[in-house]
C-alpha cells in the first residue's frame, strides 16, 4: 500500500505487561445489570407488603368473625349447592355447545340458521334475566305436554313441580353456557389444520370417527384454555341464582349478613375466599389437562409447578457452589 509524499504513518503498540495471560475458565462472564427492573422489583415489594399489612392489622376485616363463619353449616350446604349447579351447567352447557357448534358447521342453512340464532339471542340477553324469566315460566305454561306436533298429547305434568329451584338454576345457566361454549368449540374446530381432515377422508374413515378420534382431541388444545375460562365464570355466575331462591355460597352469606348486619364484611371474605379456591382448583386442573393434550404438539411438555421447582433449586445451588469456589 503505497502512501502520499510527506505522510508519516504510525502504528500504537500494545502495552507491555508481565503478568501472564488468565486461562479462559479463570475469566468471570458478568451479567448484564439492569438497575430499572430492581428498582421496579423494590417498588413492587414494597406496594404488595403494605397491602398485605393493611389486610392483616386492619380490625375492619374481623378476622376472628371470618374464621368463625368459614366453616359454619350454613356456608358449607352452600358452596355444595354452587358445586352442584356448577358441575351439572358445566357439563349440560359443554354438550349444547359442542351440539351447537356442529349445527353451525353442517351444510344445512336449516340447522346453520338456528343455531346461529340461538348464539346470538341468549349471547345478548343478561343470564339475570334469562333466570327470572325462567322462575316465572309457570306463569306462561302452566302444564307442559309430550304428544304429536300439533296433534294430540300422550301426557302432561305441571311445570311449577317440574321447575324446582335447582332445575331454574340449572337450565338458565346450562342454556346461556351453551351459547358461549359454542363459538368456543367452533373456534377449536376450526383451528385443526385442514390437512388432517383431508388425511382422515383420505384414509376412508366415517364422519363420526374423524371427529371422535382426529378432529377433536387435536382442537381441545385450543378449546381447553377457552372454555376453563368460561367455566371460571360459570363458577362466579352462580352467585346469581340466589334471586331465583337458591340459597348458593353466596345466597348463604346474604342471608347471614341479614341476620348479622355487623358480620357483613367478614362474610363477603369468606366467599371470596372460598370462590379463589374454587378458580384456583380449575386452574390447576386446567393445567394439567393442557399438558396432556399438549404431547404431540410440542417437542418437550411443559414442566409442572414441582419440576420448575425442583430446577431453580438446582440452579441457585450450583449457582452457590460456583460462588464459594470463587
Amino acid at each position: 500500500m503505497s502512501e502520499p509524499p510527506g505522510v508519516t504513518v504510525t502504528f500504537a503498540e500494545a502495552p507491555k505487561t508481565d503478568d501472564p495471560p488468565q486461562p479462559l475458565a479463570a475469566q468471570r462472564v458478568l451479567p448484564l445489570r439492569r438497575p430499572g427492573r430492581w428498582i421496579v422489583t423494590a417498588v413492587v415489594l414494597i406496594v404488595v407488603a403494605q397491602f398485605v399489612h393493611g389486610l392483616v392489622t386492619n380490625p375492619f376485616y374481623q378476622w376472628d368473625r371470618w374464621s368463625y363463619w368459614f366453616l359454619r353449616p350454613t356456608i358449607l350446604d352452600g358452596l355444595l349447592i354452587t358445586l352442584q349447579v356448577t358441575v351439572y351447567s358445566a357439563v349440560l352447557g359443554l354438550a349444547g355447545g359442542v351440539v351447537l357448534a356442529l349445527a353451525r358447521l353442517s351444510k344445512s342453512p336449516v340447522l346453520r340458521a338456528v343455531s346461529w340464532t340461538y348464539v346470538w339471542v341468549l349471547r345478548s340477553i343478561p343470564l339475570i334475566v334469562v333466570l327470572i324469566f325462567l322462575y316465572n315460566f309457570s306463569a306462561l305454561y302452566q302444564t307442559l305436554s309430550v304428544g304429536i306436533p300439533f296433534g294430540p298429547a300422550f301426557f302432561s305434568f305441571d311445570e311449577s313441580r317440574l321447575a324446582t329451584d335447582m332445575v331454574v338454576a340449572v337450565v338458565g345457566l346450562s342454556l346461556n353456557e351453551a351459547a358461549y361454549a359454542a363459538e368456543v368449540v367452533r373456534g377449536g374446530i376450526l383451528s385443526v389444520d385442514q390437512g388432517q381432515h383431508e388425511a382422515a377422508a383420505a384414509l376412508g374413515l366415517p364422519k363420526g370417527y374423524q371427529f371422535r378420534r382426529i378432529v377433536f382431541p387435536q382442537a381441545l388444545r385450543s378449546i381447553v384454555p377457552n372454555y376453563v375460562n368460561q367455566l371460571i365464570g360459570l363458577i362466579k355466575g352462580t352467585s346469581l341464582v340466589f334471586y331465583v331462591s337458591l340459597l348458593d355460597l353466596f345466597g348463604s352469606a346474604q342471608t347471614m349478613g341479614s341476620t348479622y348486619p355487623g358480620d357483613i364484611v367478614p362474610l363477603l371474605l369468606v366467599v371470596t375466599v372460598w370462590y379463589l379456591i374454587l378458580t384456583s382448583v380449575v386452574s390447576v386442573i386446567q393445567f394439567y389437562v393442557e399438558r396432556h393434550y399438549a404431547r404431540g404438539a410440542t417437542r418437550g411438555l411443559p414442566p409442572t409447578p414441582l419440576q420448575k421447582l425442583r430446577t431453580r433449586l438446582t440452579d441457585l445451588g450450583a449457582r452457590v457452589r460456583r460462588e464459594a469456589a470463587v
